[in-house]
């Protein structure tokens, strides 16, 4: 399985060739056997396996490996994403209070924005493409991203809708609270078919808003509308659908790195993948609060 997050594209913590737990029963702690698609394997099985000649250790008196304890949990999982988060929103919070979107200042307030995105972004490319997580590298990219957020909320909310930021929030807790009960009461099935599904569409979703932008930038405007008025509401609802199944590719991601005893520090990946699916759709959400207060 392959989700949008860039750190779980490359490092997704997949089975089963790419695909995540088709047909393939979690190795973690099990016998070594071969795992293809396992991130973590070795060329001899699992590395997290229990020892298989450990009886035959014991009894001539070779050293015992010691057990391996420092196994990604769920619970670090909550942790480093509530860390993530956290950061993230103090950084939001203080550029709302501290850089002002009054007409005298709007213009300072939109380029540091647009700065702390762009470093945001670099930030996190850089991330995903290496070998290990570096807390320090995903939590710098919460705070610059958190400067950006809010300055595009106190925008939306003092200039376009009055409590647009809140209610982009509650969309989203209640779209992860959805997606959540729905994975794990297994409404959701993420197979073949499902990722492939979203993979495509997501890809045209993408291509048709650089295409948007691109008119944008040259023709001004709105482009070719797909953001504003009714396709803007249409394209918006899609956005968020998108980000609700990319939550579920996510929640399979950390079931299958959890199954397969990844590293505890492999959680900050896993937080990290996390924390972009959320801000996907909290700007979608305030993207569609934005046009449907702006067509009143």
């Amino acid at each position: 399985m392959r989700s949008r997050n860039p750190v779980f594209s490359r490092r997704g913590f997949s089975r089963d060739n790419g695909y995540a737990g088709f047909n393939t029963a979690p190795q973690a702690g099990g016998p070594a056997v071969a795992t293809q698609g396992n991130p973590y394997a070795q060329p001899t099985g699992n590395p997290y396996a229990q020892n298989p000649y450990a009886q035959q250790d014991l009894q001539y008196g070779a050293p015992q490996a010691p057990a391996a304890t420092d196994r990604m949990t769920i619970d670090d999982v909550v942790l480093r994403t509530g860390t993530t988060l956290g950061v993230l929103i103090v950084t939001a919070a203080l550029s709302w209070a501290l850089l002002p979107v009054d007409d005298a200042n709007i213009s300072r307030s939109y380029g540091i924005a647009v700065g702390a995105a762009l470093v945001g972004m670099v930030l996190a490319l850089v991330q995903s493409f290496k070998r290990t997580a570096v807390p320090a590298l995903i939590l710098a990219y919460a705070a610059f991203e958190g400067v950006f957020l809010g300055v595009v909320s106190s925008v939306v909310d003092n200039r376009i809708a009055d409590g647009a930021a809140m209610q982009a929030v509650i969309g989203t807790m209640a779209v992860f609270a959805a997606v959540l009960v729905a994975y794990k009461a297994g409404w959701i099935r993420v197979n073949r078919r499902f990722v492939g599904f979203v993979l495509a569409a997501s890809l045209g979703f993408v291509l048709l808003m650089m295409v948007n932008l691109l008119f944008a930038v040259f023709g001004g405007g709105d482009g070719l509308g797909f953001r504003s008025g009714a396709l803007g509401v249409l394209f918006g609802v899609v956005g968020v659908i998108l980000g609700a199944l990319f939550l579920a590719l996510d929640f399979k991601q950390v079931e299958d790195g959890i199954a397969y005893g990844a590293p505890r520090k492999e959680a900050w990946l896993a937080a990290f993948g996390l924390t972009l699916t959320l801000v996907w759709l909290y700007l979608e959400f305030l993207r569609l609060i934005a046009i449907l207060n702006s067509n009143d």
